[in-house]
């Protein structure tokens, strides 16, 4: 074939991949965003932007400061400081720097003002309820799916206070997230025994159907998706010979009660396996860090509990390949997303190339984990473009070989990785 037609033909599937990809809305399946009837636990604006975890953590490799003395300033003098150090002092090219300003671009304001003045006259303007809207419209997010940590007592006044208006927003989807029960089981139980269930740290069978009847009595006013834990490297599966007491306990609540709850609602269990919380306390929830975890403990419970769902991210880069493979031969096993330190142009293309060669199109890309919502902007939009990229190279692959790629191919695809696997799978 002619040397110049197959350029032509490449860059006419790059440009079709590309609009289609930027044009299929996304059901995002994790983020830590609230609808607007959770108050100040929506987050929003140039000063949440500024000030998101990243950007504070980051601030401190620039300019020795107390801890102490950042924390005691309010949050427009945080972002203000982190603004001049960042993205004035020095050039802002770290991901979450740039994420900031592609937010501000793709929201008309001028970024190359260098100052905070128009962008902050923008957000004294808005609406919550409208803006929200708006960005979903400008980030071609369908559904957002929340986070809903039922042992936070800020969030559980807010459901037992209204739960008809904190649920109530189609736009957004609830997750029960139950960390404390398999993580420190001896304070879940004592604040689940505060709130009238026969709960003891012990996990005797009344206790096991107390915490069950627990979960149950949040799954439905909920309306909970899923359920959902974040846990440490070091999590195993099953647990260590000779494991303390605590560990020990998180198991039985794991197998006894989360997994039965779980098959029992026909509800997928979300596990995010990789953090260190806090390794650095000065820094509080900028603080927390990342180790490798092990993929077997994942096998095993795909195995042991073939009646249940898992959605899997690890953060560990070290871990994508071994996941990748053990959802090659689980089913109800999902891999999702590129989380937290993994969310990053580079390691995103990295991840997303293993993933097509080995799942084909049977996994969930991204997920935006933005704790703002105007995060949910630049998040897809650079996610997007690395997808993208990497699925017009392995149509161009296919091509090669003389398969035909149709724009009707890509749309299918493209639906199933955005939208369709993730609720798919939530209908199992």
């Amino acid at each position: 074939m002619n040397p110049a037609k197959v350029e032509t033909a490449s860059s006419t599937l790059a440009a079709q991949v590309e609009k289609i990809v930027a044009t299929t809305p996304v059901g995002d399946i994790h983020t830590h965003l609230y609808d607007p009837a959770f108050g100040q636990l929506l987050l929003l604006g140039i000063d949440d932007l500024l000030t998101y975890h990243y950007l504070v953590s980051e601030v401190f490799l620039y300019l020795e400061m107390p801890y102490e003395k950042f924390w005691k300033m309010t949050k427009t003098e945080q972002a203000d400081h982190i603004w001049k150090n960042l993205f004035i002092d020095n050039s802002p090219v770290g991901e979450a720097c740039r994420g900031v300003l592609t937010t501000l671009q793709k929201l008309g304001i001028d970024t190359s003002a260098r100052d905070l003045k128009q962008a902050r006259k923008f957000f004294a303007g808005e609406n919550p309820d409208k803006y929200i809207d708006r960005v979903m419209e400008i980030a071609n997010v369908s559904s957002i799916t929340m986070t809903n940590p039922v042992f936070d007592d800020n969030e559980r006044q807010r459901w037992l206070a209204a739960p008809e208006k904190v649920g109530g927003d189609p736009r957004f989807k609830a997750v029960l997230r139950i960390d404390p029960l398999l993580r420190d089981f001896p304070a879940a139980a004592k604040k689940t025994a505060s709130w009238n269930y026969s709960v003891e740290p012990d996990p005797s069978a009344k206790t096991i159907e107390e915490a069950r009847r627990f979960l149950r009595d949040w799954i439905d006013p909920q309306k909970a998706i899923h359920l959902a834990v974040s846990l440490p490297p070091d999590f195993r599966y099953p647990a260590a010979e000779g494991a303390d007491a605590t560990i020990r306990a998180g198991q039985t609540m794991l197998e006894k009660v989360v997994l039965p709850v779980c098959a029992e609602h026909n509800v997928p269990f979300a596990m995010m396996i990789g953090s260190y919380l806090r390794v650095n306390p000065d820094l509080r929830e900028a603080g927390d860090m990342l180790g490798k975890s092990d993929v077997q403990s994942v096998v095993r419970l795909c195995r042991a509990f073939p009646q249940n769902r898992f959605f899997v991210t690890m953060l560990s880069r070290e871990n994508q390949h071994e996941l990748c493979v053990a959802a090659r031969k689980f089913g109800n096993l999902m891999v999702f997303g590129c989380w937290w330190f993994l969310n990053n142009p580079s390691l995103i293309e990295e991840i997303e190339r293993m993933r097509f060669e080995l799942l084909n199109t049977s996994f969930i890309p991204q997920h935006s984990d933005a704790r703002v919502l105007d995060q949910l902007i630049y998040k897809w939009d650079h996610s997007r473009r690395v997808i993208g990229k990497v699925l017009t190279d392995k149509y161009q692959d296919l091509a090669a070989t003389g398969w035909p790629i149709s724009k009707s191919d890509v749309e299918r695809d493209v639906k199933k990785l955005l939208a369709e696997n993730f609720t798919n799978f939530l209908l199992g």
